[in-house]
């Protein structure tokens, strides 16, 4: 496809890829771009009228794309494009791990776009080890709209406050299996309304229905979020309660305070809860927004993002221009990935193109 615009490829794998990547598209329309998405089939379709859908291989093969931008662990290494990952949250090492398993090198990509120093003090590393990537310091991509200014006003405490519960999906670390009582307890105790919102990943119907009964049992106080409404859901709470959800840095964001239960990273920047009665103290403390809670908040989103301007989306583009012109098959070569790629192709049912790299 020759029309004189540079081509990118949205890379989805699951539905967080949309809060994600939106920005990213914005962006690219802004600079008088073309972006499309390619949806696995683990993402669901969610696209409007107005954005682009590449359905086939042989579709994104005629797009030919200059980069295929992508939010997960994984991409087609024979997709046109270098392969640049955005990554699908900040590096909160929430099983506890030494190394976060968004940085676990698996060979695919060609550039990192770093969020913020959390994640170059790793990925300055692992460049100068692997040598066939470069690193870039663009912020996360993700956070543009949260520094928009129409959503200032919706940082204030909400009158009843709000608390939204977004619990992980990792076993052993969830605590969806424990919480639906104590909402239960707390819908009755207290003047606060709730959100909860699942990982994509909680997939079990008999969980999903215990929360699903709240919001039955206590109309217009409980709110069940059938789809992930990217940012909407912060702006009208005015706490998280959460375990080691991915999501925490990203509430804590936007100024406003996270409540966890038995969090394998506790910190000052939390209210870390390891006993199940002390959550709803907890809460309370939180919704005062007290400096001894609002300062290491402040302390903690800035080692995670380098900006907070709402523009880390042009930063991306930019290092994507910078890499094609200087380092574009000057690196050393990726890894040939042949059991990766082997894996990839056994279930896609695609076998072109297997020594790509």
């Amino acid at each position: 496809m020759s029309d004189g615009k540079k081509h990118y490829l949205l890379f989805a794998s699951h539905s967080y890829s949309y809060a994600i990547m939106r920005p990213l598209e914005k962006a690219i329309r802004e600079k008088g771009d073309v972006a499309a998405w390619y949806l696995e089939d683990s993402c669901p379709d969610w696209l409007d009228s107005s954005e682009l859908r590449l359905k086939s291989f042989q579709e994104v093969f005629e797009f030919n794309p200059i980069a295929c931008i992508v939010p997960g662990n994984i991409v087609y290494d024979f997709f046109p494009g270098i392969k640049v990952e955005v990554f699908h949250g900040y590096p909160v090492q929430k099983r506890g791990e030494k190394v976060d398993e968004n940085f676990r090198m698996r060979g695919w990509f060609d550039m990192y776009c770093s969020p913020g120093e959390s994640s170059s003090l790793i990925l300055e590393k692992l460049e100068k080890r692997h040598k066939y990537f470069k690193y870039y310091k663009t912020g996360w991509c993700t956070s543009d709209p949260f520094f928009a200014p129409d959503n200032a006003a919706d940082r204030e405490v909400h009158n009843p406050p709000t608390v939204l519960y977004a619990p992980t999906f990792t076993k052993d670390v969830t605590s969806v299996n424990v919480m639906d009582g104590m909402i239960d307890r707390l819908c009755r105790e207290k003047d606060w309304n709730w959100i909860i919102s699942f990982h994509p990943l909680i997939k079990d119907p008999e969980t999903i229905n215990r929360y699903k009964d709240l919001e039955k049992k206590y109309p217009g106080r409980v709110k069940y979020l059938e789809v992930n409404n990217g940012i909407a859901r912060f702006l009208k709470s005015d706490v998280m309660l959460a375990d080691s959800s991915g999501v925490i840095c990203e509430y804590l964001m936007f100024g406003k305070p996270v409540v966890t239960y038995r969090n394998t990273c506790p910190g000052k920047h939390i209210i870390d809860c390891r006993e199940l009665d002390r959550i709803p103290s907890a809460i309370e403390l939180a919704l005062q927004r007290t400096p001894a809670v609002m300062d290491p908040i402040s302390e903690y989103t800035h080692l995670h993002e380098y900006f907070f301007d709402g523009m880390n989306s042009f930063r991306v583009l930019s290092a994507i221009d910078d890499f094609i012109l200087n380092y574009k098959g000057r690196l050393k070569k990726k890894p040939l990935n042949l059991i990766r790629k082997f894996k990839l192709r056994k279930r896609l049912g695609y076998w072109d193109k297997f020594l790509t790299r």
